[in-house]
């Protein structure tokens, strides 16, 4: 079978009464049916959420982090369910490596999904949690066939976890990884999440996986324990917010970099030309001069909460962004001053229910399925975010026990008068801040619909501080971008740009989005 799109395609915007929008189209469809079940925005949110972990294993799993915003008419809330680091992670158990390690157990922190998906079922949830997990549970029984775009990334899996045995035999069945269209099952995930479900997260964290897990990690020379498990405990925050164009954007404040956005937005505001359209070169080099500057700032002061010496609202005062902004050129791009963390290997979900409540969840295992490690015959990948430490002793994301490292994943949501008007994200990595800078100015500056902010070719800065471009920006931008001094990537790579779901509240019901750039869809009734 040809998986080709040799044709331009450009998707339609879903207009619905309740919508859910995330990057696989039979997760989507499970929250729906969550939605259609009596459920709210959240029983959708969790529901396409664990269906994620089935069937985008490339980019979640058990094994990862959550954050989520969730509006539920009356406050926004905020979760932080990222794990810390084990006990044993002293500064003198890293002194052999030259950085941070990527692969094993040394790059994994307790991993904080489960805890999340329980914490916001509980909190807020109508549906019975087991029934969130069902289809999850089913397909990772029955089998799926995989999607073209997983599949190319789960391609590139298998040389680098060759050295990990339990990997291959969960993941490369066949030796290799499964093709577009070919089915693939687990049946060891399948037993795991249901013993999530039947105890509500307590198996995970105290239970029989606990124990699984702290046995894989002692086998193999790594330092979480039954202790270090039983010791996490996902955290409610307040959002942290500015002002943009008559709007309210939210983000969850650190250990994450949802304030990168934030500050780049608060830059933005006192620099931007009226006359000036999204697609005009000094609109983009405003963007991508205030987002280096807002990752400079990120890199600098972020890190665990308890040990960050300064406070995020300090950061985000009128008098800093004015004088941030004071040192942006309109004839010179500058050089990225801090180089901030690189990744892929996240999925998000957007969802919205008929009373007007929004969730907005992301969970990941940071690099493409994370560590390599996978906890023997539960098909548990564990992620690989101890990467997010510093072996600098002067940084703010020092490894340290217990401490919680520099995260890139982030939920966002906007409001407008008090009343929430959008649940959106930008799945991507190092991608995910510019992402949210750029859909949020092309609707609420430009007044595009949330499916034209979509599709609308992008723009990447690397942690280098060159730039991408894809190759929708007209090549008179371009010139003009280089002729303000931009060096550029080398090639138009597709997996650099996000991609982003959207739901946006209208006079009656919602408008949804989702990227033409993954494969998911918007979906709803």
């Amino acid at each position: 079978m040809n998986f080709d799109l040799p044709y331009p395609s450009v998707r339609t915007p879903l207009l619905a009464r309740q919508a859910v929008a995330t990057s696989h189209p039979l997760a989507a469809q499970a929250g729906l049916l969550a939605l259609e079940a009596g459920g709210n925005a959240v029983d959708a949110a969790l529901t396409a959420a664990a269906m994620l972990t089935v069937v985008e294993p490339t980019m979640n799993g058990l094994g990862g982090d959550l954050f989520a915003i969730v509006s539920d008419g009356a406050a926004l809330h905020g979760l932080n369910a990222s794990g810390r680091a084990p006990l044993a992670w002293t500064p003198a158990r890293f002194a052999r490596y030259r950085a941070m390690p990527q692969l094993g157990w040394d790059a994994v922190t307790v991993p904080g999904l489960v805890s999340g998906w329980v914490a916001l079922s509980e909190r807020f949830g109508k549906l019975p949690f087991a029934r969130l997990l069902a289809p999850a549970i089913r397909y990772a029984a029955t089998g799926y066939p995989v999607m073209p775009k997983i599949a190319s990334l789960w391609a590139q899996a298998e040389s680098r976890f060759a050295e990990f045995p339990a990997f291959r035999r969960t993941f490369l069945p066949d030796g290799r990884a499964p093709r577009a269209g070919e089915w693939f099952r687990c049946p060891d995930l399948a037993e795991s999440l249901t013993a999530v479900a039947d105890t509500r997260g307590e198996s995970f964290y105290r239970g029989d996986l606990a124990r699984r897990i702290a046995a894989a990690a002692a086998s193999d020379g790594g330092a979480m324990t039954l202790e270090d498990l039983d010791a996490h405990r996902a955290e409610w925050v307040d959002p942290i917010d500015i002002e943009y164009q008559g709007v309210r954007v939210h983000e969850l404040p650190p250990n994450g970099q949802g304030l990168a956005t934030l500050l780049a937005l608060g830059i933005l505001k006192a620099l931007e030309a009226p006359a000036r359209g999204p697609d005009h070169p000094e609109t983009l080099h405003l963007q991508i001069e205030a987002m280096k500057l807002a990752f400079a700032e990120c890199a600098k002061h972020v890190g665990d909460p308890r040990t960050m010496r300064v406070d995020p609202a300090s950061l985000l005062a009128s008098s800093h962004l004015a004088a941030l902004g004071s040192r942006i050129r309109l004839d010179r791009a500058q050089p990225m001053l801090r180089r901030p963390k690189r990744d892929h290997g996240t999925v998000y979900v957007a969802a919205a229910d008929r009373n007007g409540n929004l969730a907005s969840l992301i969970q990941s295992n940071y690099l493409g399925f994370g560590s390599g490690v996978v906890v023997p015959e539960t098909g548990i990948s564990m992620h690989n975010r101890g990467l997010g430490f510093s072996l600098d002793p002067s940084s703010p994301c020092h490894v340290a026990p217990r401490a919680r490292p520099y995260h890139t994943i982030m939920p966002g949501l906007v409001s407008r008068g008090g009343e929430p008007v959008m649940a959106f994200g930008v799945m991507g990595g190092h991608m995910q801040p510019q992402g949210h800078v750029q859909i949020v100015s092309r609707m609420f500056r430009y007044g595009q619909n949330a499916q034209a902010a979509c599709d609308a070719p992008r723009w990447y800065v690397s942690p280098e501080g060159l730039v991408g471009l894809e190759s929708g920006v007209p090549s008179e931008v371009r010139s003009r971008l280089a002729q303000l001094g931009h060096e550029f990537l080398p090639a138009d790579d597709a997996t650099l740009f996000g991609g982003a779901q959207v739901i946006v509240r209208g006079t009656e019901g919602y408008c949804a989005a989702s990227d033409p750039r993954k494969d998911g869809q918007a979906v709803g009734s």
